[in-house]
């Protein structure tokens, strides 16, 4: 720590302070908006509402605050996301752990909970989240849902870390227990029979890398954007596997590229076993979301 650094945390004793003092730090690293990030990095560490930190200036800040907040600066100053630099990401009613191992939630991930949990399943039954990243939608699944289990996989093991501690901070809250599993898509749930079958794969082909914004291409992990020459590598193999893993009028739930709504649809028509296939809009009218059903009687 520096010589400054190490006099400041010895002179901030309120969150108005605090905020000041990130302001400026944000603001010589070139971080537009500088005063209302500060806000919201405090609001983050501290979980608590975003106004929080402005109608609570004369609060104290503990020195595990003001330790935390500057390295967040920091990083935020780097270039990092907020989410990262914050460590922390709101996903629905949770709030979850995230790092440059997992992707960072986003809403239209959050929509497709919702959809999943609009889709009129009947209760219990097993939710499997391929892909989970941070765990987010398994998590809302098994804190929201009415499912008996729900299992996250992934293939990135430092995911599964991030994973594990947030099932470890939901904690109690989760109505259904989760199970985290290693590996590739469905390999990891080829026995098992689902009520619904969710994920948020890669879908960027490795060609659009360029044409992504820096924060994302410069941050998040490319496991978790990026599939193949045509970005249709995940979700045609989900998509080949699907009726395997789903028991009879189980649901599979995709959140799909825009740009390939449907390509994706015509491959779930010529699957097998899979009908009732809709593609469904984002809260922005995009083609965002293949939903389908397994065939009664396929197994």
């Amino acid at each position: 720590m520096s010589d400054r650094a190490a006099g400041v945390l010895q002179r901030v004793r309120s969150i108005g302070e605090l905020v000041a003092e990130l302001t400026d730090r944000l603001d010589h690293g070139g971080v537009p908006a500088a005063g209302a990030e500060a806000r919201d990095l405090v609001a983050a560490l501290l979980d608590v509402p975003r106004f929080w930190p402005s109608m609570h200036r004369d609060a104290l800040a503990s020195r595990e605050l003001w330790s935390a907040a500057l390295a967040a600066a920091g990083r935020r100053a780097r270039g990092a996301p907020f989410a990262y630099a914050a460590g922390r990401a709101a996903f629905r009613h949770l709030t979850l752990d995230v790092d440059e191992r997992v992707l960072i939630p986003r809403q239209e991930t959050e929509q497709l909970v919702e959809l999943v949990l609009a889709a009129g399943l009947a209760p219990g039954g097993l939710a499997i989240d391929v892909g989970s990243g941070s765990g987010a939608i398994a998590l809302a699944l098994a804190t929201e849902g009415r499912f008996e289990r729900v299992i996250a996989t992934d293939v990135s093991l430092d995911a599964l870390a991030v994973a594990r501690r947030n099932v470890e901070l939901v904690g109690t809250a989760a109505r259904a227990p989760v199970e985290l599993r290693h590996g590739s898509l469905l390999a990891p749930v080829r026995r098992e029979r689902a009520r619904v079958l969710v994920s948020n794969p890669p879908y960027i082909a490795i060609g659009e890398a360029a044409s992504l914004p820096p924060g994302v291409r410069d941050w998040e992990p490319p496991v978790a954007l990026f599939a193949g020459a045509d970005g249709m590598g995940a979700i045609a193999g989900l998509i080949a596997g699907a009726a395997a893993v789903l028991e009879p009028g189980g649901l599979l739930a995709l959140e799909v590229d825009v740009r390939r709504a449907s390509l994706a649809a015509e491959l779930a028509a010529s699957a097998g076993g899979l009908e009732e296939i809709r593609i469904l809009l984002d809260l922005t009218g995009r083609e965002r979301f293949l939903f389908a059903r397994a065939a009664r009687g396929t197994h």
